[in-house]
This record gives C-alpha cells, structure tokens and sequence, in this order.
C-alpha cells in the first residue's frame, strides 16, 4: 500500500490517556453485555428457559440463542462502521453502547419458561439480535479511537489496552456467577439469582457512558473527511481496493474468535458433562484471565518491537498445540492442572492473537474505510468462528457420546485456516516498515497521498 513516511501529530498525553481510558471502560461495558449471556447459557439458561427437553438438548437450544448474538453483528458492523467512516467514530461508538446496554438490562427482566412458556425463548432471541447487533459496532470504533491517537512507534502497545475490555468484561460476570453459584442454592439461582448480573450492567453501561461522552473525535477521521478520498463509499472503496485485506483479515480472526469461547465457555459445559464440578473450571478461568490482563499491553509492546505478524502467528501455533491438552486437563477435574493449561491458552494463546489486532487490523485499510474494514473483519470472522461455534461444539460432543475428538477436529481446523491466512498477509507495524505506514494515514489535516498516488501505489502493490 502506501509507500512513503506519514506525517505525525502528536496527540498530547493527558488527551491521549483519556482515550485509551474511555475505549478500555466503553469496552468492558459493552462486552460485559454480551459475555455476560454466555455463562449464563452454560450454568441456567437451559433449565430457565429450555426446561421440558433432555439436559443435553437444553444446552445446545441455550447455546442457540448465544450463537444468535454472533449473526447479528455482521449487519451491525456494516451500519456501524458505515456512520463511523462517515459521521464519526465518538458517534458510533456511543449509540452502539446505549443499545447493547439496553438489550442486556433487559434480559434480566424476562418472564421465564414457566411464566409465558415458549414465547421466552422467543423474546430473549430478539433480544439477543439486539445485543448483537450493537455490539457488532463497538470494537471496530474502540481500536481506532485509541490506534489513530497513539504514536505509530508506540500504536502496538497503546491499542492493545483496548482489548482488555474483552476479558475484563468476561471476568466481572464469571466473578459473579461464580459467587452467586457459591452462596446460593440451585433452587434460588434458577429463580431469581442468574438476573442479578444482567440488572447490574446498568451501572456499567452509565459509567461506560459518561467516559465515552468526553472523548474527542479522532484527529485521523477528521482529517480523512477532507480529503477526497473521505467522500467514497467505504464499502465500495474496500471492494475495489482492498478485497485481500478484507478476505485475509477475516481469516486471521478465526484462530482468536474461537479460542476464548473454547476456553471460558465450552470448556465449562464440558465439565458439567464430564460430571465435574464446573466451579472448579469457572474458578481456573477467573485466574487465567486475570493472566491475560497483564500479558495483553506486554504484548502489544512486542508487536512494535519485532511485528505484528510474527506474534500473531506464533500465537495462533500454541492454540493449535493446546487443543487435545485442554480436555485433557478438564477430565483431570485437577484445578492446578486446568489452571495452568488456560494460563497457557488464555494468557499466551489467546493474548498473543489478540493484542496484536488492535493495531494489526486498523493498519490494514486507509482511514476513510477503516471502521467499516475493521468491523467487516471482526464482525464477519466472529460470526463465522465463534457464532456457531458452542452450536456445533454442543452437537458434536452429544452426537460423540461425551468424547471430545470430534470437537477438537473442529477447534483445530478453524485455527488452521487463521496460521494459513497468517502466511500470506503483510505486516504493517511502521516501526518494521522504515516509519512507513502500509495503509493511508492522514494526520490533523495532512493527506498521506492523492488519488492518483494511491493509483501508483495500489498497482505496485498488486
């Protein structure tokens, strides 16, 4: 792509912080949503809202409607990253929060089964669209918020304190289920308890809120709205001139997008029907993720050091390694032995595919089209990885009578396609580029390249 040095104004730190800030707690807000709905399927709602089929069968119709969420977000990553590119990223990102909060708020409102029968199912998938399609918004606009304000040299690491939001979101609702779970009966639980973190993301949401609202807009959307490139489509300028990125990005997702459902939440189910205690899983899973945490920003730094690409594939390696281990480890019922693998998996596995696309993603497309081309990438891999992931993994355990392989075969061949993918997309971490950035990447006002330039350019490059 673009083959030149891109001038740079410096964001001032305290502007700077408060970005990262605002994308980090706006983050946790909105995926304390939609995280928040997984746990729930494994530990209640097959006995809340499925209660009149076979256990088994229960789950997978719970892990149904989590799988509904992930096909909601594509259309709303498209409409999202459409008004961010066109209206602004601080806009977006404000309303999706609003409407994920809402969906989530909701839920915890909801008759059950034993109160209007099946139409609770029904309500909660609508529910569940919403959800999803709000969320299909925020990580797009969160990671350009933050990697557009941060110095190229330092973009690694400063993005990469946006995907905290993700397991920090995952960890506050498995904490409190897992306290609930602890200090209440089954019977009081199914009854009223699985409501009270769903009620709380209220209090998330507003905080998430007042943040978000005191961020400025990007430097780089606003300077990329001047220029002529800024008027184009940004779905129509992707296609034309960014389909390998599109189709390779979207492919590297894969390994990340199912690792961490694999891990926090199929891991659980397996346990429960194993016959293990599933606390002991959900209380590996809390450690693990406070792990990642810390290992996140680390390896963002990295990526700024030695690239994006190279952490990134390594990661994605270690995931296909821990596969089989990570059944393995359950069937123990060992909570050191599971501990130690999710460590592994979570805070060097996961971690290491997922600090990396923070900025890895966002370098990939010029500014114009840049939260419709993150959105498209993340929305479209989410939904094709992690969407029918619990679905299919729920149906190939049952059809298996209880043995894992047929799961594994699964897991493994998703990650397969991400380290293939991998192998064939560029990096694009300026400090490994000579300064140069791979896509365009205008600052306060400065055009990295005219329309005939990126003619030049784009020919080159094909």
């Amino acid at each position: 792509m673009s083959g030149r040095s891109t001038p740079t104004v410096a964001t001032p730190p305290k502007e700077l912080r408060r970005t990262v800030g605002a994308s980090v707690v706006g983050t946790v807000a909105e995926y304390y949503d939609f995280f928040i709905y997984g746990t729930a399927s494994a530990l209640a709602f097959n006995k809340v809202f499925f209660p009149e089929v076979d256990p088994a069968v229960g789950t997978l119709a719970a892990f149904s409607t989590y799988a509904v969420g992930f096909f909601a977000r594509p259309l709303g990553g498209l409409v999202w990253g459409h008004i961010g590119d066109r209206i602004g990223r601080k806009k977006a990102l404000v309303f999706t929060l609003i409407l994920t909060g809402l969906g989530t708020f909701a839920v915890g409102l909801l008759p059950t089964y034993d109160q209007i029968g099946i139409w609770a199912a029904v309500v909660l998938v609508l529910v569940r669209l919403i959800q999803g399609f709000g969320v299909g918004g925020e990580q797009g606009g969160a990671v350009l918020l933050t990697a557009e304000a941060a110095p190229p040299a330092q973009r690694g690491f400063y993005a990469s304190f946006v995907q905290l939001g993700s397991p920090g979101a995952y960890l506050i609702p498995t904490a409190l289920f897992a306290l609930l779970t602890t200090h209440m009966s089954e019977a009081a639980f199914l009854s009223w308890g699985w409501r009270i973190p769903f009620l709380l993301s209220a209090v998330v949401v507003i905080i998430g809120l007042v943040i978000r609202l005191r961020v400025h807009e990007s430097k780089t959307f606003e300077a990329a709205r001047q220029t002529h490139q800024a008027q184009t489509a940004p779905l129509k300028l992707l296609m034309r001139e960014h389909r390998r990125e599109v189709v390779g990005g979207l492919f590297t997702k894969f390994v990340e997008a199912v690792v961490f459902p694999f891990y926090t939440v199929f891991l659980v189910a397996y346990a429960k029907d194993q016959g293990i205690d599933s606390s002991i899983v959900l209380n590996s899973v809390l450690i693990a993720v406070g792990a990642e945490l810390i290992a996140i920003p680390l390896l963002g730094r990295l990526t700024d050091r030695v690239g994006r690409r190279p952490v990134y594939l390594v990661a994605a390696v270690l995931n296909l390694v821990l596969v089989v281990p990570a059944f393995k480890a359950v069937q123990t019922g060992n909570m050191a032995v599971i501990v130690a693998l999710l460590i592994a998996g979570l805070a060097l596995g996961h971690a290491g595919t997922y600090a990396p696309q923070a900025s890895y993603f966002p370098e990939l497309f010029p500014a114009a089209a840049r939260y419709s081309g993150v959105s498209i990438v993340w929305q479209f891999g989410s939904m094709l990885a992690s969407g029918p992931f619990t679905v299919v993994a729920a149906a190939l355990l049952l059809a298996g009578d209880g043995s894992y392989t047929w799961v594994a075969v699964y897991v493994a061949a998703l990650i397969t396609m991400s380290i293939v993918a991998l192998c064939f997309m560029p990096e694009t971490a300026p400090g490994r580029r000579g300064g140069q950035e791979y896509a365009h990447w205008p600052q306060d006002g400065a055009d990295a390249s005219s329309p005939s330039e990126r003619e030049t350019v784009g020919a080159a490059r094909d």
